[in-house]
Formats: structure tokens, sequence, C-alpha cells
């Protein structure tokens, strides 16, 4: 069976997180059942009634980026595409320092890594997202536009500065002592 563009791109991502386990149930949210704390052999018909509603769950999920316009579906060359909006790239952008590394590791020499930052009012929406990614990296507000870490994020943090154009904006410094 042949899919479309735009079918066989669901499909990838519905494969892709029924394989990451852990990430589908951060995204879809699902309670926990019975069938989750029950021990022993893995019945068939519970398996298929999963995949089934999985499937509804995903399909639910699609709707929701499309009617949320997270993405767009247009007809290009003959073909429906999904076209990821702004509002989707930054909800995507976001989610993958949240699931990212885990587990941070603070900088080898001691040292902690400082931001200063000054966005101007009517890039609002770019000064929340932007204090909602650096949270989600470790770092601590220290005053309103005063953040600081001791984790090695500085290659993340430059990455987000450059990919919103904000480095005009925002001054990296590395702190030797606190005090």
């Amino acid at each position: 069976m042949k899919f479309s563009v735009t079918d066989q791109f669901l499909w990838d991502v519905y494969n892709f997180l029924e394989k990451a386990g852990s990430i589908s149930r951060f995204i879809f949210k699902r309670r926990r059942t019975l069938y989750d704390v029950m021990p022993g052999p893995i019945n068939p018909v519970i398996e298929k009634y999963r995949k089934i509603k999985n499937r509804k769950k995903f399909n639910r999920m699609v709707c929701y980026l499309k009617q949320n316009g997270f993405i767009k579906i247009k007809n290009l060359q003959g073909n429906n595409t999904i076209i990821l909006t702004k509002k989707g790239l930054d909800g995507a952008f976001r989610a993958s320092f949240k699931l990212g590394d885990g587990e941070k590791s603070k900088r080898k020499d001691g040292k902690w890594i400082m931001i200063i930052f000054d966005i101007p009012k009517n890039r609002r929406k770019t000064r929340d997202l932007l204090r909602s990614i650096l949270e989600n990296l470790g770092y601590k507000m220290f005053q309103y536009s005063v953040w600081i870490t001791p984790y090695d994020v500085f290659e993340k943090t430059e990455n987000i500065l450059q990919f919103y154009r904000l480095d005009k904006y925002v001054k990296i410094f590395l702190i030797e002592e606190l005090g």
C-alpha cells in the first residue's frame, strides 16, 4: 500500500512515538491502568486493543495540532504536505530541551554561566519562550533578566540565541565564583 507524503510522515512520527514509550506517555499523558501494573505474560487481545487505542489518540493529536495552529496541511505540487508553523517550531524546540539529556552535568572547571538579557517589550513572546527554555536547561533566575547555571549548557544556549536571533539582546558570561 502506497501512502501519500503526509500520511507517511504521520505514520513515521507515530512509529517513532510507539518505540519511544516514555516520550509518547509524556505527549499523550496516558493514565495508568490495571494492565500497566499487573505482572505476567502479555495478553495479545489487550495489546491489539492498546494499539487501536493509541492510533485513535494519535489521530486526535494530529487534529489538535491542526486546530491549534502547530501544523498546516497544504497541497504542494499535487501532494498534501505537512508544514510546521512558527508556533509548532517553537513548541518542538521547547520540547526538545524538556525531553533532552535528562541528567545535566556540572561544568568540570567549576565556573557558572550567567546570562543577562534585555529583549524589547514588542517581542514579549520570544522573551517568555527564552525564559522557559532557560529554565528547562537548568538555569535559575537570579533577577528578572539575569539567569545563572552551574551546568555545562553553553553550546545549547548559544544555539537558542542564534536560532531566535537574540544575540544582540543577550550577553553571556562565565563566572568563576558567586559571592
